[in-house]
């Protein structure tokens, strides 16, 4: 449906995220991946949303000079916000122990913003799922972290991987959102695009 809408387009998804990329193919998209290096840093007086919204922005900078008209360029980052603190992705298992020893027992939420440009529009979504993890064991963390190396994740995990599937109390909020695309919004927003751009 939405992929006969965008039979004229060419979209680009600038994301190395091996979920993102399986939920386009799962939203039964074609596209291309495209991936160009972009340092994460954000200016410090930005709380919650305002930091995924900067950085998903930032992501798509680098390719605005060379894109085309019939393309739509899909930026997006993830953080984990808890104690009023951005939680992104660890640089080490010590780091990763840390991040999910502090969600232990508590409630956090996980925030995925998304930008979607093309030559003549660009909009940016976000979600906000709340998750709330049991108290977990320090044999139970290692565990994870050492069989499923949760370093490309922030906050350092996967709600789809085994310590989801033992840890979530309750979940509020899209699920997706978590795992890293908020597809609800992005398949809105690209059904703008078809029908009005």
């Amino acid at each position: 449906m939405l992929k006969e809408k965008l039979k004229d387009r060419h979209i680009i998804l600038a994301s190395g995220s091996p979920r993102r990329q399986q939920f386009f193919r799962d939203l039964g998209l074609d596209f291309e991946v495209r991936l160009k290096k972009t340092k994460e840093v954000y200016p410090n007086h930005l709380l919650h949303y305002q930091i995924s919204d900067y950085l998903a922005e930032l992501k798509s900078l680098p390719f605005m000079e060379e894109l085309k008209a019939h393309e739509i360029l899909v930026t997006s980052d993830t953080i984990v916000w808890h104690k009023s603190k951005a939680l992104g992705k660890p640089k080490s298992s010590d780091e990763a122990f840390e991040m999910l020893s502090s969600l232990s027992n508590e409630t956090h939420e996980v925030i995925t913003s998304v930008c979607i440009r093309t030559k003549k529009f660009q909009k940016t979504v976000n979600a906000v799922t709340k998750v709330t993890f049991k108290a977990f064991t320090d044999e139970e963390l290692w565990h994870y972290i050492k069989t499923y190396s949760p370093l490309d994740k922030a906050g350092a995990y996967g709600i789809q991987e085994w310590i989801g599937q033992i840890g979530v109390i309750s979940i509020e909020g899209s699920f997706f959102n978590v795992v890293g695309m908020p597809t609800h919004l992005v398949y809105e927003t690209l059904n703008i695009i078809a029908e009005e751009f």
